[in-house]
């Protein structure tokens, strides 16, 4: 199974310390040069992490391909949608609301972070979710009330 991961995803399994849950549930993973860009920024939050993890899994592509309703999405989102499309990918690894509304809009199935912890559980690498949870909401990233119920309820940790 192929999957292009956007920066804020990556940065959200970078953080639970489980990027190699995702070479473990994917056959393939990778992300356009945009996303290698912003996810390696020195500074920002798991950029070193990221930098090894993705060496080796970084693809160019051209935006003129490719007609995506861009309102408001940065170049990665763009990029990520663009490079799913072209590598005709099963899954696009991405977080942003309003992007996963444009990758949706545009027939591409996502999955975001909460998943890849609910795959990672069902696959037995991890034992619970909830201490993951905790920390996503304790990084930079935000995850709803009703997102966090839900995955918990999906989990059976309710």
């Amino acid at each position: 199974m192929l999957v292009i991961a956007d920066t804020s995803a990556l940065v959200a399994v970078a953080a639970c310390k489980g990027l190699h849950w995702l070479d473990a549930l994917f056959t393939q993973v990778y992300v356009p040069q945009a996303v290698f860009q912003e996810a390696t920024v020195f500074g920002k939050p798991q950029a070193e992490k990221l930098l090894g993890y993705l060496q080796n899994k970084v693809l160019e592509i051209d935006l003129r391909d490719f007609i995506i309703n861009t309102q408001g999405l940065g170049q990665g989102e763009l990029e990520a949608m663009a490079l799913y499309k072209l590598k005709h990918a099963d899954r696009l690894l991405i977080d942003d609301l309003k992007a996963r509304k444009a990758a949706t809009h545009n027939h591409i199935k996502i999955i975001g972070s909460v998943g890849i912890l609910l795959l990672a559980k069902k696959h037995g690498l991890i034992p619970a979710i909830k201490p993951y949870l905790f920390i996503i909401q304790q990084s930079d990233l935000h995850l709803s009330k009703d997102l966090i119920a839900h995955a918990l309820q999906l989990a059976g940790e309710d």
